[in-house]
C-alpha cells in the first residue's frame, strides 16, 4: 500500500552526515549501542509522522510520498535538509555581555540567545562570534529509513498530533467527538480543532475540557505557595 500525503505512519531511522559517516540521530537502541554512542538519557523508540505536515525535514518528508512500507535509503541535500549556511546568522558579541550572566563562552559552547540556539565558533580580543546556523547546515545527510506501518486508527493518530505540542496529553473519543483533556489558548484551540478534523476526517467535533485531576494538582500548588 502505497503511502501519500496526510497518511500518518511509524518509522525508523537512522541519521548520517554524508560525507563522515557521523550518526547524527537514529530511534533503535540496539543501533545505538552497536555504534557506541547510546545515551542513557535518551529514549529511544520509533517515530510516528504525519506525512506532509514536515514533521521531518524536507528531503524525507516529500520522499516517502508514493512508496510502499519498507526498508530505504536516500541521500538528501542541504536544500532538502538543514539548508545551506547563512552568513548573516554568525552575529559578533563582546565576551563582556556574558559577564552578568555567568557564562564563559568558548568553542563549540552551545548557546540560547533569546530563544535561539547558536555555536560559539571563537573567542578572541574580547570579541565573541556565535553561529545561528542550524550545526548540520550545508551538509549533504544520508538517511536510512524502515517504515514499519500505516496508522489507521483515530487514536493513533491523534496521539501523534497531541505529542507534537506536549506528549502525555490525554483525551477520549466518542461518537466522533474528540475530548482533549486541556485548556489551551482560544486561538491554539481553534488552529488544532481545525487541523485535527481537517487530518483526521473521523473527527467531527473537536473539545477542549481540563482534565479534573490536574486542575486540582493546579490549585494545590498555588495554595502551597501562598
Amino acid at each position: 500500500m502505497q503511502m501519500k500525503k496526510h497518511d500518518f505512519v511509524e518509522l525508523d531511522f537512522v541519521g548520517k552526515i554524508k560525507d563522515t559517516g557521523e550518526i547524527f540521530d537514529l530511534t533503535e537502541e540496539k543501533t545505538a549501542k552497536d555504534k557506541n554512542i547510546f545515551n542513557p538519557k535518551f529514549s529511544y523508540k520509533p517515530v510516528m509522522i504525519c506525512i506532509g505536515e514536515r514533521h521531518l525535514i524536507k528531503g524525507l518528508d516529500e520522499f516517502l510520498e508514493g512508496k510502499d512500507v519498507g526498508d530505504y535509503t536516500i541521500e538528501i541535500s542541504p536544500e532538502n535538509a538543514f539548508g545551506k549556511r547563512d552568513p548573516k546568522l554568525m552575529r559578533l558579541i563582546p565576551a563582556s555581555a556574558f559577564n552578568d550572566k555567568q557564562i564563559r563562552p568558548f568553542p563549540g559552547l552551545r548557546l540560547n540567545l533569546d530563544g535561539i540556539l547558536g555555536t560559539v565558533r571563537s573567542v578572541s580580543g574580547g570579541r565573541v562570534i556565535i553561529d545561528f546556523n542550524h550545526p548540520l547546515a550545508s551538509k549533504e545527510v544520508v538517511y536510512e529509513v524502515k517504515v514499519k506501518k500505516i496508522l489507521t486508527k483515530p487514536e493513533e493518530k491523534i496521539q501523534v498530533i497531541l505529542d507534537m505540542l506536549n506528549p502525555g496529553i490525554k483525551f477520549d473519543i466518542k461518537d466522533n467527538k474528540l475530548t482533549i483533556k486541556i485548556k489551551f489558548p482560544e486561538q491554539l484551540q481553534e488552529s488544532l480543532s481545525k487541523k485535527i478534523k481537517e487530518l483526521i476526517p473521523e473527527i467531527k467535533e473537536v473539545d477542549f475540557k481540563e482534565d479534573a485531576k490536574e486542575s486540582q494538582k493546579s490549585s494545590k500548588g498555588k495554595s502551597e505557595k501562598v
